[in-house]
């Protein structure tokens, strides 16, 4: 198992967690691993980062360390994670690096690492990466004279995959209001360019990115200036991003949010309907509400549960051919267009159904009636410990009776963070509330909370 990348990269405060010295030495190895595999001239490896400060800093220090290996670093600014894996897999690059913590605050930063096929790096070689940093796998010799790498602006293919997203339009957006909350993030420039050049009539917020707000009461994960914006415009859709931008929620006309498993369940019946749904499946993961399954239930569709991250998600709908699927927070995966969740890609999803059925995201999202959940993390010294003490299992197992078919809890560790998350569902959020904290409280009397 991976000491330092966990489900979605190597994440953590900037220069505490993950520094400048991890950086240089990632693209060291990655420079001279890559190489090594190459019959004729350098490798080739894109990168792209975030709005963060110190995105900065850690591509200045990725880019010395591969082209110090023989590497060419080809740089595509601050661009989105999937406009990242959609450069590489087309255009024939032999890995990517993407510098984003994603969903965390500016402080905290990460490096995500991409296949040559577009895809999350596989275990096996991040096992690799990791044995380098830790000293493991000896010395690596510098390039000299002409093997040297060089650096390369790549602003193209940034605009490449813009070209794509708009060409996956089946519609203009003429007359359509629309709504976009970049979280101050990857897509500030980015979301407004598609929408704009599809017509629409597009409103901002989250777009003034100065290094530090990143996701600061904006984006995805603070979508309620998001619903206040749609309402006192007026407008008919609403989409808000992460700060990497593979993830989208929605906002309907009334100003309501239309979160992961509603986008899945609209987008899942609209293939269904059109007889593009392969396997009649959709895949979810275990923090997908109640109120899908019963949606989709209802409306003759099968699904899968994966464990929580959209690594999870793909890895089971290549195993299926499977073209749908994602997470309750807003990763969706099409597979069709796309090897890894795609927020701006969502939002013309979701255009597209509103679009061809000719009715508003509220009635499409209608069928599905969510189940009142409760989330509290907790941060902790040692995930494991938590784990395996008898204390927080017997709690937590004593909830699980006292919940029986009428709801669930499911305790988790976080993949890029040193967190417990907490989840009940049940009938109602009194109930969520007072099972989640016999859990969380167990878990500080215990001692685990990290001061």
């Amino acid at each position: 198992m991976p000491k330092y990348f966990g489900t979605d990269g190597f994440r953590g405060e900037a220069n505490v967690v993950l520094n400048v010295e991890h950086a240089y030495k990632i693209g060291r190895f990655l420079g001279w691993y890559y190489g090594e595999k190459k019959e004729d001239g350098p490798a080739r490896v894109v990168i792209g980062k975030d709005t963060r400060r110190s995105s900065y800093m850690f591509e200045y220090a990725l880019v010395s360390g591969l082209t110090a290996s023989g590497a060419d670093a080809y740089l595509l600014h601050v661009t989105t994670t999937p406009s990242v894996s959609y450069v590489v897999r087309t255009e024939g690059f032999d890995g990517g690096i993407m510098i984003t913590a994603s969903h965390n605050p500016y402080y905290d930063n990460g490096i995500k690492l991409i296949n040559r096929h577009g895809e999350k790096m596989e275990e096996e070689e991040i096992l690799k990466v990791e044995a380098y940093l830790d000293g493991y796998s000896g010395e690596i010799p510098f390039a000299t004279r002409e093997k040297l790498g060089q650096t390369v602006d790549y602003a193209m293919g940034r605009n490449r995959y813009i070209g794509y997203l708009i060409s996956l339009a089946t519609r203009s957006y003429s007359g359509k209001r629309v709504g976009l909350d970049c979280a101050n993030g990857s897509a500030w420039m980015i979301a407004k360019s598609v929408f704009d050049a599809l017509g629409a009539r597009t409103y901002v917020i989250g777009n003034e990115p100065n290094g530090f707000n990143i996701n600061e009461d904006c984006g995805s994960t603070h979508i309620g200036k998001l619903c206040d914006y749609v309402k006192e415009n007026h407008l008919d859709v609403g989409f808000a991003f992460d700060g990497d931008a593979d993830r989208c929620l929605c906002v309907d006309e009334n100003g309501q949010v239309v979160d992961g498993d509603k986008i899945l369940y609209i987008y899942g019946r609209y293939m269904k309907e059109r007889g593009k749904l392969t396997g009649n499946r959709i895949v979810t993961t275990v923090m997908s509400n109640f109120g899908l399954y019963k949606a989709l239930d209802a409306a003759g569709i099968e699904y899968e549960k994966t464990a929580v991250g959209d690594k999870y998600v793909y890895e089971n709908m290549v195993s299926n051919n499977y073209r749908i699927g994602g997470e309750q927070s807003g990763h969706i995966i099409f597979r069709k267009y796309a090897t890894t969740g795609d927020g701006i890609l969502t939002a013309i999803k979701m255009m597209e159904v509103m679009l061809e059925k000719k009715t508003t995201l509220s009635r499409l999202a209608q069928p599905v009636t969510i189940y009142p959940q409760v989330l509290k993390n907790v941060r902790v010294k040692d995930k494991n410990a938590v784990r395996k003490d008898e204390e927080v299992r017997a709690v937590i197992e004593r909830v699980t009776e006292a919940l029986g078919e009428n709801g669930r809890i499911l305790v988790r560790e976080s993949g890029t963070e040193p967190l417990i998350r907490v989840m009940v569902e049940a009938g109602t959020l009194e109930e969520c509330r007072k099972y989640v904290d016999q859990v969380v409280d167990t878990i500080i009397a215990r001692g685990y909370q990290e001061a």
